[in-house]
């Protein structure tokens, strides 16, 4: 039987030209170039992507570009590349090799500026220790790192020599580490003593050591000295970067790989508390990050640019690492927390640094929005000229926000929908092009074509809402889970045939705009009526006391599903006026179906470390039942334990 539409009630008419003066100097200028490009694309894949790649520097040209069909394909086959010439030496040519590549700032408050140059010597320098360690084209090196400099460096020295990165993000557990490594079988771990963040010391050397009791493939540990805390070194297991650092050779030739030569790992978490090593590899991986960071931020040669994302997560792997160095640009990376040691530290430094391009997550936003006003207009953030977001729908009381206060209405937002393995963007307005919608992601980028589909893989019709499937491949897609191809098939090719499908919900408007409703397994079934909790948060957030909201499904004697809504609010503490207030504000938003059953104040919600909100966990708060879920990912444990102790 055919499973309804999603049913969506959320409207947004309101609607952003980009600037003329921005459309004149943008890369994609205007809608005929960015329609024609994109239908060359989609009928001609293997001559839009070979005369893509010619933006790539490689040792021998491929073959064919592609080969095979979803989920079994290969991109450029015959071709030989190295990503760490392409980010690097190819720049060392010209004026580049004096340009900063990366301007950094400690949460403390200390910088480092390194140049072209300068990366390229610290890559090939580090790329020689890991050869003297043992480590050789192939094998797997984990990254458990702050961000700091030699995160970079370190990931750039893998690509070099052809060893596989693995990075895990500072804050997970030593076990959390441990699974990674053995899934992986590392070779050699590259951590810290530590790292700041909120004005602490975050121990990374002690998880490390604890993860290598479960791990017993790990041989080598380099340790970068950051904070200066105290750590273990174990003789003959250890050694301080620095120490190997001072001897090695500053030359090093990069080595020339296939261009499906896995590039790195990252593990994303699984609903079964099993963790999904995602791979990618080279060449298409390079090419479509390198194209996607030139065209959705329309990158010139004069920006300074800063994506706010953590590199041990794919936006930092593409935004902040591989597509922008690829492009020679200058990026700012920054260790520590938005709000340290206060409120403003994020508009400090894009005064600070001209910074010209902004990208950051919803949750940011909202965070933003609730600290106040206040902090933007201390600062001058007069040089910004794009501002992007990344990670969730992003609410448009929130896009609004974002447009007023930080874009002082002259700069488009880019709004981008993609997936950890997508690898890059896949459907964002083009900042030269696209009349923005507060809310929805917009058109699909040259080379993807997704549509939206019932369960039986039915296109639908505009304002139905299904799932967002992708009907052609693309050269930066993932090319399977680590050991587990098995795996990978099932999880993401088994929904909709022909199709690659991870899980997200979406309607297409009247003018083919794509509106993401959230994860599919985060509609509620209201009385037969398939609801996104993404158009119920949005109706919240709304509402001008609510910073925040979270919307999940619980068990309903009548409805079949009630309606479950976990706020937070902006000020103060809720109480029941406020809480029939709200309940009639979604009525009026969205109508009767949607009216909330339950609303509860949360002084916080549960987040994954990269800002997104762990909806599962509370479904399970919702229902009144204990969570046997993967938690290895939450920020903060204590978040659940508060809500439970509401609920009582």
């Amino acid at each position: 039987m055919t499973q309804p539409a999603i049913h969506s009630s959320l409207k947004e008419s309101r609607t952003f030209a980009p600037p003329a003066t921005f459309s004149a100097n943008a890369h994609i200028s205007t809608q005929s170039q960015y329609e024609q490009m994109w239908q060359q694309a989609k009928d001609d894949p293997a001559g839009f992507w070979g005369q893509m790649a010619q933006n790539l520097d490689w040792f021998r040209r491929f073959d064919t570009v592609m080969e095979g069909q979803m989920p079994n394909v290969k991109w450029f086959t015959g071709g030989k590349i190295n990503v760490s010439y392409n980010c690097l030496d190819r720049h060392l040519k010209g004026a580049r090799k004096n340009k900063a590549a990366i301007i950094w700032e400690g949460e403390p408050g200390d910088t480092r500026v390194l140049r072209y140059q300068d990366l390229h010597r610290e890559v090939c320098k580090f790329a020689n220790v890991l050869k003297k360690l043992g480590v050789q084209t192939g094998d797997r090196v984990t990254l458990y790192m702050p961000m700091i400099p030699e995160l970079t460096i370190a990931m750039l020295a893998c690509s070099r020599i052809g060893a596989v990165h693995s990075i895990i993000f500072g804050g997970f557990s030593a076990d959390a580490v441990a699974d990674r490594n053995n899934d992986a079988q590392a070779k050699v771990v590259v951590t810290a003593d530590g790292g700041w963040r909120r004005g602490k010391e975050i121990p990374l050397k002690a998880s490390v050591d604890e993860s290598l009791n479960q791990s017993p493939s790990v041989e080598k540990v380099v340790v970068v000295k950051r904070t200066g805390g105290d750590v273990d070194m174990v003789p003959d297991r250890d050694y301080w970067w620095h120490d190997l650092m001072e001897g090695a050779s500053t030359d090093c030739d990069p080595v020339q790989l296939d261009s499906e030569h896995p590039l790195f790992i990252l593990y994303t978490s699984g609903s079964t508390g099993k963790p999904k090593g995602v791979l990618h590899t080279s060449a298409g991986y390079l090419l479509g990050t390198a194209l996607t960071t030139k065209w959705v931020f329309d990158l010139k040669e004069d920006d300074t640019y800063w994506c706010t994302a953590d590199i041990g997560w794919i936006t930092g792997h593409s935004y902040i690492c591989y597509g922008p160095l690829a492009n020679g640009a200058t990026v700012v990376m920054y260790e520590g927390a938005p709000n340290w040691p206060d409120e403003g530290r994020f508009w400090e430094i894009i005064e600070k640094y001209r910074v010209s391009i902004f990208y950051t997550a919803p949750t940011a936003i909202r965070a933003f929005i609730k600290w106040g006003n206040e902090w933007p207009e201390k600062h001058d953030l007069s040089s910004l000229r794009l501002l992007g977001s990344v990670g969730e729908p992003i609410n448009p009381e929130a896009w609004m926000w974002y447009h007023r206060v930080i874009g002082q209405e002259r700069c488009p937002i880019v709004d981008t929908w993609w997936q950890t393995e997508t690898g890059g963007i896949m459907i964002s307005p083009l900042p030269g092009v696209t009349s923005t919608k507060p809310g929805s992601c917009c058109r699909p980028l040259p080379g993807v074509v997704p549509d939206i589909v019932s369960r039986d893989g039915k296109s639908l019709g505009p304002n139905e809402g299904g799932l967002l499937v992708m009907r052609q491949p693309w050269p930066h897609m993932l090319r399977t889970l680590y050991g587990d191809h098995e795996r990978f098939v099932k999880t993401y090719f088994s929904e909709v045939e022909g199709c690659y499908f991870a899980g997200d919900g979406a309607r297409r408007d009247e003018d083919g705009y794509v509106w993401v409703m959230g994860r599919v397994d985060d509609v509620i079934n209201v009385s037969g009526h398939r609801l996104s909790t993404m158009e119920v948060e949005s109706s919240l957030v709304s509402h001008p006391s609510v910073a925040e909201a979270a919307v999940v499904g619980f068990p309903h004697e009548i409805k079949g599903e009630g309606i479950c809504c976990f706020v937070t609010l902006k000020t103060g503490e809720g109480d029941e006026s406020l809480k029939k207030e709200l309940i009639q504000h979604v009525r009026h938003h969205i109508g009767a179906l949607a009216q909330p059953d339950q609303v509860r104040f949360a002084a916080s919600l549960p987040k994954t470390r990269s800002g997104k909100i762990m909806r599962r966990l509370l479904r399970d708060i919702a229902a009144g039942r204990e969570s046997t879920q993967d938690t290895t990912t939450l920020e903060d444990l204590n978040v659940l334990a508060r809500l439970r102790a509401d609920e009582e």
